[in-house]
């Protein structure tokens, strides 16, 4: 875990991505979605630097897909840095944010509760 690498505007944890080598997360401006990412621009146009920091409960960009949504929850409920305490926990415990390609364990939900459940307790 490159915990440096931090969590993105939209709640995807960068810290853990398996392209964190060449990239230097979402608040470099390296990121090579940068200039197509709806969460970058708005959460730049409200003045913000994450998604979780925003009052309004929006699926807007990645946050209409629930890894990403439920991590912006998470945050917003609990802070950044307990997120990332929680994934570095897991990870040492054997939970993988990414297998072949961007699949991986936290993937495997359809319900954000759920999600944010097992991002705390590690367990299903």
């Amino acid at each position: 875990m490159k915990r440096e690498l931090g969590i993105a505007r939209c709640g995807l944890a960068c810290c853990l991505c398996s392209e964190n080598d060449s990239c230097g997360g979402c608040g470099s401006g390296e990121c090579p979605d940068n200039d197509r990412c709806e969460n970058r621009k708005c959460s730049l146009q409200a003045g913000i630097m994450h998604c979780y920091e925003c009052d309004r409960d929006c699926r807007k960009g990645m946050l209409a897909k629930i890894k990403p949504y439920g991590f912006t929850l998470f945050a917003k409920r609990y802070g950044e840095k307990a997120l990332t305490d929680c994934l570095e926990r897991n990870e040492k415990a054997g939970i993988v944010y990414h297998r072949e390609g961007i699949i991986g364990d936290y993937d495997d939900f359809d319900d954000a509760e759920k999600l944010i459940e097992y991002i705390k307790t590690g367990n299903r």
